[in-house]
């Protein structure tokens, strides 16, 4: 059995590419296959995944980790949307359940093959069609508490002061000129910043904020994330703030299948195909089915890099560029012998 397709879900005002145009391409690339070639040696599959973004509720990837059986029911019994409505009870009145415990894992995927849309600007810059993706980034995130002291803004001196503003300022120029320095493909981002009390006239004496640090090596990703923990912790010592430090995501990154690769390069080339190896900054369902059984991923470019956002786009040609490769490759694999040794 291969597989192909992607998630149906997408994030809250997002674009109307990232995911879908996966499932459409693999039923587009598949009926072709049917209509030309007729029945296959090995059974081909579209297949739409559910709740990969985690946009509704605080939980990704149900959908492919139900598939190779790594979805825990006892971790999404107690969580709710914004409305408060509960994971399990969206479940239900969608006519879905957990699977039976004495229903069988699928054993007979023979691979994963996922099309989508870039969601950055790399394939557009460089006038690339497909980008062949060798491997998903691991991802380290953390929630990050500073406890200092509020007061008055007009009669506090600055020296005095316990301003957790100034600390996170210090924190983030600090952490972004070391990942600056580290260089691709590291990034770094402090994507939520909340302080407290928030207003005018009072030195904000707590302030929560994010950290999201990504990285295609998971040594070098433990490296540099543990230096900037360290990092925080002097600082606050420093400015005598109490810090409270959560790693809550903890990714590894995860390589795609060495011979699918191979095989899609090496289709790209016969066939004349603009491409370029490339990794994934981004997760994706790809990097929970790749551990289980083989799997390979494939980018087409997104126009200026936009993605998660209504103005989310691909040029036609470009799509149509996404399916041949993506018809290539099922071809290969389904209707040859050579791909059912693969």
């Amino acid at each position: 059995m291969i597989l192909s397709g992607s998630h149906i879900d997408t994030v809250v005002n997002g674009g109307n590419l990232d995911g879908q145009f996966g499932i459409e391409a693999a039923y587009l690339a598949i009926k072709h296959l049917k209509e030309t070639y007729g029945a296959p040696l090995r059974t081909l599959e579209v297949i739409s995944l559910a709740e990969e973004e985690g946009s509704r509720f605080p939980y990704v990837f149900w959908g492919s980790k139900n598939i190779i059986g790594s979805a825990r029911p006892e971790e999404v019994k107690s969580i709710c949307d914004a409305k408060g409505v509960n994971f399990v009870d969206a479940m239900h009145s969608a006519g879905f359940d957990f699977r039976p415990q004495d229903q069988p894992l699928r054993k007979d995927i023979a691979a994963f093959v996922e099309l989508h849309i870039e969601q950055g600007k790399v394939l557009e810059t460089e006038g690339k069609t497909i980008g062949i993706v060798t491997s998903i980034v691991g991802q380290r995130r953390y929630d990050i508490k500073l406890k200092g002291e509020a007061n008055h803004a007009g009669t506090t001196p600055m020296g005095y002061r316990k301003d957790t503003v100034y600390a996170f300022s210090r924190i983030c120029c600090e952490s972004i000129a070391k990942a600056k320095a580290e260089g691709d493909p590291l990034v770094l981002t402090f994507g939520k910043v909340e302080p407290k009390p928030n207003t005018v006239n009072v030195v904000p004496g707590f302030t929560h904020f994010t950290l999201d640090c990504r990285h295609t090596d998971k040594a070098t990703l433990l490296r540099f994330t543990q230096e900037i923990e360290a990092d925080i912790q002097r600082i606050c010592a420093e400015m005598s703030i109490e810090v409270e430090i959560d790693l809550w995501m903890d990714e590894t990154p995860i390589p795609m299948d060495k011979q699918l690769l191979a095989c899609v390069s090496h289709l790209c080339e016969s066939h004349k195909m603009n491409y370029r190896m490339i990794h994934s900054g981004a997760g994706h369902d790809s990097q929970i089915f790749a551990p289980h059984v083989p799997t390979v991923m494939m980018f087409v470019p997104s126009i200026a890099g936009i993605s998660h956002n209504p103005a989310e786009k691909t040029e036609l040609s470009d799509l149509a560029e996404g399916v041949k490769i993506l018809a290539h490759t099922l071809y290969q694999l389904a209707y040859t012998e050579q791909g059912a040794r693969l």
